[in-house]
């Protein structure tokens, strides 16, 4: 019942159970292996990995999978490394390594995206996220699959620039830094283009415009470069029928309002983001995802961790398109007896 649960909640048809999804939680292999009784760890082989993923999902009642399929990687060399912390329980990931794409930050100001990055090929794109798509469903036949971007826009200059960089031009000449965001928003669009012409019914868009305080430039300036690009993104995306979530890390509680209004159908989000608020506004006409906090799982009582289910249930009960999820992870570091119990409470809590 989790795909019809899915797709009922996507199309605000309030299920009579709350669904849910969960990020890392799969790939937390203690978890994994007390969930689904596989012995596996992050050095098994992508063969049992696959398996054990696809087990807990099942076990755990997902209802769709984030994902996107479009990263920094269509970048190649082109972009600043800024490293890695770590991030699974092998520490595999962990990279010191580090470089500029660009030594002075006014060099952005008279890039050409065409001749940095070189021009796309639509139909090439189309192919790329059907096989991703048609993959996806393969291996989760009970969950809504999607596909998507992840460089939507502020995402992308991030990839590309690094945080000093980025925030040094946008502070050396606010305008000639929007108009290569702009420049940036018109070499993306052949994604976005590909993305309309696409298998998938629900497409994800990810962007992060926002730490974990909230907007990192001036809130005008995203309403006069960031906003107006998304809408142009977006609105062919919803002639073409399809279903919009947006994710953005960190605290966007002041650009709800203006994401709202650039046409998506759902909002996903982290728990510095007000969900009441959400709600409050948008809970009968959007759906959104969250928003539960890891750090309660990683550090909280069982009366702690039953309360921050019972927030987010009481918030998302009489809203039809409302998913539970611990918005910013289940990784590695959260105790498994943790874990089973916000599981346990969830399944007590979710029906309506």
């Amino acid at each position: 019942m989790s795909l019809i649960d899915g797709m009922s909640a996507i199309n605000l048809e309030m299920p009579a159970k709350i669904p849910r999804t969960e990020y890392s939680a799969d790939y937390h292999w203690k978890l994994v292996s007390a969930v689904t009784g596989l012995e596996v760890n992050d050095f098994s082989d992508n063969k049992t990995k696959q398996e054990a993923t696809s087990r807990f999902r099942i076990e755990w009642n997902y209802s769709f999978i984030w994902n996107t399929l479009i990263f920094y990687h269509e970048f190649g060399d082109k972009r600043t490394k800024m490293g890695r912390a770590v991030y699974t329980e092998s520490g595999s990931e962990f990279d010191t390594e580090t470089s500029q794409l660009f030594d002075d930050p006014e060099d952005v100001f008279n890039v050409d995206f065409d001749e940095l990055l070189g021009i796309r090929n639509k139909n090439d794109i189309i192919i790329r996220f059907d096989n991703d798509y048609d993959g996806g469903v393969i291996k989760n036949p009970d969950a809504v699959y999607m596909t998507g971007i992840y460089i939507t826009c502020m995402s992308g200059l991030i990839d590309l620039l690094g945080w000093d960089t980025l925030l040094m031009a946008a502070g050396i000449d606010a305008k000639a830094f929007g108009e290569f965001t702009n420049r940036y928003a018109d070499w993306i669009f052949t994604y976005f283009q590909a993305l309309v012409e696409s298998k998938s019914p629900v497409v994800m868009i990810h962007d992060d415009i926002v730490w974990g305080n909230g907007p990192f430039l001036n809130p005008n300036w995203y309403r006069e470069y960031i906003f107006p690009n998304l809408k142009r993104f977006i609105d062919p995306l919803r002639e073409a029928g399809k279903k919009i979530l947006f994710t953005s890390d960190g605290d966007y509680t002041m650009f709800i309002d203006d994401i709202a209004d650039c046409g998506v159908h759902g909002f996903i989000l982290e728990p510095l983001t007000d969900m009441n608020y959400i709600a409050e506004n948008y809970g009968q006409t959007h759906v959104f995802v969250g928003n539960a906090d890891t750090r309660i799982l990683q550090s909280g009582t069982k009366e702690d961790i039953y309360n921050e289910v019972k927030r987010c249930i009481d918030i998302g009960k009489d809203c039809p398109g409302y998913f539970l999820c611990v918005g910013n992870h289940i990784l590695p570091n959260v105790p498994v007896e943790n874990a089973l119990y916000y599981n346990e409470i969830y399944e007590k809590m979710s029906r309506r």
